[in-house]
């Protein structure tokens, strides 16, 4: 039975190996500290943190994220630690909440290797105070137990650090923060909400499958996010406001459930009833009928929206969000499999009986016996979900429009200059090594609220560290020039324009295709003159549109101002760049994109951080992508590391070139 603890109540631990579980409803940084007897920290050899996540017998989250999962094995601590505090702090600069009485009430549970609840508790009353102690373990008299403390620190980490005898602080609380920030520069989105309709239930047979899960959360604004911020309706969203719960992430029980196989009742249920969205009520497409003891067939639009486009925007996320979930059900299992044969080990080689003979050979062989069954029924789940999840992108894929398609896509062929702005645009794709064939498309909201880096080190992945280094950068401008051929073909005529800084004229081959279909506002700038003058016309603009934006004067605009959407290409940087042409930059990362000005970066970030850390903040605020694959991407929702794959012209295709025409026409033809 679970005991709801309240501040201060403690209950007796039945078992060592236990999960701390945290659902936040928004960004939070989780770690947990070891102290002695009388609760103090001896060092920092003693705190795990996302910049240090284990240590013996503790592993907490690398990154900041609504919903954590603590390891903890008490038997495997150090043999002066008599106390392990669990810590929540909200992160410093991330653009969300500084306070934990803005954010719903953190609920914390501690449970068995299984998933089974022991103790929960709900951190309430928190006004004021952006960091807590929210519970410990305690060992008293050789017994361990959890109490609930929920103490609130205003001054943040730096403070509770200190209470609890910490050297140097706020150091290591800034160091802290700091390899946050870095985690959420390198994180993509969560999935959006969904309806519980657009919901993408999978049924063997006709009845629905309801997975046991953890208690939700109180409803809440959907956490921020680095590409994109549900929480505003600011510009970047132009169709309807999303709210939604809190995610939780799959543990060893569900994992187990999803490993039953059919005979459990069916394949995962993905279905989340409690979470509501701003979508009409219109049908989607009808599916096929299914044969009898088969899964409904896969439908191209199969999710809730008020047009085609935003049909299919929801279901590629809703494919991410199955993906993700099936993955972290089976990896569970797996753990849950490891860590249960390790239990059977120790209990069968702890009996004396067992070492004589061939009683223990016996019990080793049952263990892993048991761990091997275990892990083939979890991959049959996973298969099965996957085989489901592969003929849906098989048919999803070519009923894409352009902006969401790849270049390999026919719609581009065909493709006319639209006149209203998509809902988003494709940048990639994102697989997971379980099954690599499998790619689900990366869209990014338009109109963009994030600038991207496009990186051309070689140390960006070992297929980059493989490469000519001439090779690469000229791989990672030509990502570049993809990219904003696609913004401009999917823009109306006239309202996204290109500006390219190139100081050394190294990237005249890449930009060809740009100059010779005439779709750049000016030519490529060179040296340190045209730097300047390029950043000098894009600051002007956003001045000047920031001002009348406050002063609600837009009539008060320039007559000769372009207020549609600028994207500006950056070769090499920062090389042509003196110090301030980088103020400039980091100010038009900054406040850019709100008024319409955005940001594309091509460099080494190796190069780069030799200026020094000025241009960190730069970097930050930019989403990585790469020229060449790699697992660089992670979600905040699951933690799973994600491999990036950028999108490819086919070999020989012509398509850029025919795009870029269309554009070039479509914009003749409006008088632009």
């Amino acid at each position: 039975m679970t005991a709801e603890l309240v501040r201060g109540q403690n209950h007796t631990l039945p078992q060592t190996r236990l999960e701390i579980r945290v659902s936040a409803g928004t960004p939070v940084v989780a770690g947990a500290t070891l102290g002695d007897e009388r609760g103090t920290v001896c060092g920092i050899e003693w705190i795990a943190h996302p910049g240090s996540p284990q240590l013996p017998g503790l592993e907490v989250s690398q990154q900041a994220a609504a919903d954590h999962r603590l390891a903890v094995d008490l038997e495997a601590l150090p043999a002066g630690a008599h106390r392990v505090t669990v810590l929540l702090a909200l992160p410093v600069g991330a653009g969300g909440p500084v306070r934990f009485g803005a954010v719903p009430a953190p609920f914390v549970a501690v449970t068995g290797l299984d998933g089974t609840e022991i103790a929960t508790f709900t951190l309430t009353d928190l006004d004021a105070e952006s960091a807590v102690s929210a519970l410990e373990l305690y060992r008293r008299q050789d017994a361990w137990k959890v109490r609930a403390v929920g103490q609130g620190y205003a001054g943040g980490l730096a403070e509770m650090l200190a209470d609890q005898g910490v050297r140097d602080p706020a150091a290591l609380a800034g160091s802290i923060q700091e390899a946050v920030t870095r985690g959420l520069a390198r994180s993509v989105a969560p999935p959006p909400p969904r309806t519980p309709e657009g919901d993408r239930v999978r049924h063997a047979t006709g009845s629905a499958d309801h997975r046991p899960t953890a208690p939700p959360p109180p409803p809440a604004p959907e956490p921020p996010e680095p590409l994109t911020d549900p929480a505003t309706t600011g510009p970047a969203h132009t169709t309807q406001p999303h709210t939604t719960q809190p995610h939780t992430t799959p543990g060893p029980a569900a994992a187990g459930a999803s490993a039953a196989g059919p005979s459990a009742g069916g394949p995962i249920n993905y279905a989340h009833p409690r979470r509501q969205h701003a979508a009409p009520p219109s049908p989607p497409p009808a599916a096929p009928p299914a044969q009898p003891g088969q899964p409904a067939q896969p439908v191209a639009g199969d999710a809730t929206g008020w047009s085609m486009d935003e049909r299919l925007y929801n279901q590629i996320w809703g494919m991410f969000e199955d993906l993700a979930r099936a993955v972290a059900a089976y990896r569970s299992a797996v753990d849950f499999a490891e860590s249960r044969m390790d239990q059977e080990l120790d209990r069968a080689l702890s009996d004396p009986r067992n070492r004589i003979g061939g009683a223990g050979d016996r019990a080793r062989e049952a263990a892993r016996a048991k761990r091997d069954e275990l892990a083939s029924r979890a991959r049959e789940a996973l298969d099965r979900d996957l085989a489901q999840l592969a003929a849906e992108a098989a048919v999803v894929e070519p009923a894409l429009p352009a902006a969401y398609a790849g270049w390999g896509n026919p719609v581009w062929h065909a493709h006319r200059i639209p006149m209203e702005i998509p809902m988003a645009l494709r940048i990639g794709d994102l697989h997971l090594p379980e099954r690599a064939d499998l790619r689900i498309p990366l869209l990014v909201r338009l109109p963009l609220e994030r600038g991207m880096w496009v990186d051309s080190g070689r140390t960006a992945s070992e297929a980059a560290a493989l490469m000519d280094t001439d090779r690469l950068r000229r791989l990672a401008m030509e990502t570049a020039v993809a990219h904003a051929a696609r913004l401009l073909a999917v823009y109306p005529p006239g309202e996204f324009a290109v500006h390219v800084i190139d100081p050394a004229g190294s990237a005249a081959g890449p930009l060809a295709p740009l100059v010779e279909a005439g779709v750049l506002a000016g030519p490529p700038a060179a040296g340190p003159g045209g730097v300047a003058s390029v950043l000098a016309h894009l600051t002007r603009r956003v001045d000047l549109v920031q001002m009348a934006v406050r002063a609600r004067a837009a009539d008060s605009l320039p007559p000769d101002l372009d207020t549609g959407e600028q994207l500006l290409v950056v070769n090499d940087f920062p090389h042509g760049f003196d110090d301030r042409a980088v103020t400039q930059l980091r100010y038009l990362a900054d406040e850019g994109p709100a008024v319409g000005v955005h940001l594309l970066m091509v460099a080494d970030r190796e190069e780069a951080s030799a200026y020094g850390p000025v241009l960190d903040p730069l970097w930050r605020s930019l989403l990585r992508i790469t020229p060449v694959a790699d697992s660089h991407l992670a979600d905040p929702w699951v933690g799973h590391a994600w491999t990036y794959q950028p999108l490819t012209i086919p070999p020989g295709s012509h398509v850029l070139e025919q795009v870029l025409a269309a554009v070039a026409a479509a914009r003749r033809a409006a008088g632009r």
